[in-house]
């Protein structure tokens, strides 16, 4: 592993090709394992600069971080990157009970004792901006505060009611937290400045990204710190970002990698757990071009009378792709439709609900040979792709227009999904018209 540059590990699956698109778009070639991998694995991935693990610390406790997050950072220690980076989503929903970001600040501190850890979260890539310490997002062509984002302040499980990530954090860890702001990146004596802010401190440092200037000087400052702090570092996919605009600058990486097309298939299948309006204006794009739906019921699926259900929905998800039809099968069409009061009911529902839809898309994919599948969900994604038998994933087609949620390549010594095309999309990501260019093969 000579001249790993980054090693990362994501708090769900989405978020985690997000990360592996953003690196391999600009040259770094990635691949994400989904666990730590095999010696044979590691073997057959070595020409590759930036390893990733993707896991599902989004939607856990902070005593499972503790049980689980500690070997994985022990391991991501282990390659020595330069950069060492524990990825959460870019709307930093968080809370003390679910994906505490702090937790996970703690943990990593002390395995790479370190007395600082940086935080980027702002990607304008993702329309996600950071000023002052305040976390912005775009919503259907404008911009929000987190805390007033039409979709984020009502997440189901962590809706962001604060926009402060200082005090955001603050709820979740008592590290205290500094900002080099927008003000400071900008100022002639900026590296003064900032060693200034952290010199004998133990904390969290939060450097704001509002523009690709601010987010190559973010680039540059994490390059200084990292060099004298040590590699633990933590963000979102604007982590690389950063480092990417810095580098480039710098003559190190040039921009840009090209992917070939890959062309459309006949008929793709789609498992979605996702309560997102983003999602549900998708689902209804795509019933307008060709594809057919079935409606599933969440609770029946987590039920004691779950297999029967899982039975019937591949019984249907088969029938429909045997008339030559793609296939969307979804537990909620939008918000109004979630049942997650009802779900919450029974213990581990949730991780159970995305495990049952991914064992219906083996089924679908092993059925009918399906070259090209869709996950929708970010939380669903990181329990349903395990369901699928694979090991790894690489990019195989970026979509410039719709940033982290690439067409990946799966890796694995399971026939029926080594060499599957699947692409796994958050909720709030993506075009109206994303499953219909998923079954294209359309970048845009």
């Amino acid at each position: 592993m000579e001249n790993l540059l980054v090693s990362y590990y994501g708090d769900d699956f989405t978020g985690s090709t997000d990360v592996m698109e953003a690196l391999a778009s600009n040259g770094v070639p990635t691949v994400l394992f989904l666990g730590i991998p095999s010696s044979e694995m590691r073997e057959r991935f070595k020409h590759c600069r930036a390893i990733g693990i993707a896991g599902t610390s989004r939607s856990e406790s902070p005593d499972w971080m503790a049980q689980h997050l500690t070997p994985a950072f022990e391991w991501m220690k282990s390659l020595g990157a330069a950069i060492c980076h524990y990825k959460v989503c870019s709307t930093f929903d968080s809370s003390p009970a679910i994906g505490s970001i702090g937790k996970a600040i703690e943990i990593g501190k002390t395995v790479f004792g370190q007395p600082q850890v940086p935080v980027i979260v702002g990607a304008p890539q993702l329309k996600r901006y950071t000023a002052f310490g305040h976390l912005f997002a775009a919503y259907q062509g404008r911009v929000y505060r987190i805390d007033r984002h039409p979709v984020m302040s009502r997440h189901p499980v962590t809706p962001m009611d604060e926009a402060d990530l200082a005090l955001h954090l603050g709820k979740q860890t008592e590290i205290p937290v500094a900002v080099a702001d927008l003000a400071m990146l900008g100022a002639a004596d900026v590296d003064r400045r900032l060693d200034e802010l952290i010199e004998g401190e133990s904390g969290i440092l939060l450097v704001d990204v509002d523009s690709h200037a601010t987010q190559q000087a973010a680039g540059r400052q994490l390059l200084r710190h990292t060099l004298k702090i040590g590699p633990f570092v933590v963000g979102s996919s604007g982590i690389e970002y950063a480092l990417l605009a810095a580098l480039q600058s710098e003559g190190v990486l040039t921009e840009g990698v090209h992917f070939p097309e890959v062309g459309a298939v006949e008929r793709l299948a789609v498992v979605s757990g996702s309560v997102s309006p983003t999602t549900e204006r998708q689902i209804r794009t795509a019933l307008t071009d060709g594809f057919e739906e079935i409606a599933l019921d969440p609770v029946a699926l987590v039920s004691e009378d779950g297999n029967r259900t899982l039975e019937l929905a591949v019984t249907a998800g088969v029938e429909k792709l045997r008339t030559g039809k793609s296939v969307i099968l979804h537990t909620a069409l939008g918000p109004s439709a979630n049942r997650g009061a009802y779900i919450d009911q029974i213990p581990g529902a949730r991780h159970e609900l995305g495990r049952a839809l991914g064992r219906i898309l083996r089924r679908l994919v092993e059925s009918e040979g399906l070259s090209r599948a869709v996950i929708a969900g970010g939380d669903t994604s990181s329990h349903a792709l395990k369901e699928l038998r694979i090991d790894a994933l690489t990019t195989l087609l970026p979509l410039p227009q719709t940033p982290g949620s690439p067409l990946c390549i799966a890796h694995g010594s399971y026939p029926p999904t080594n060499g599957l095309q699947i692409a796994l999309k958050g909720g709030q990501v993506g075009t109206d018209g994303y499953f219909s260019q998923i079954r294209d093969g359309r970048r845009g």
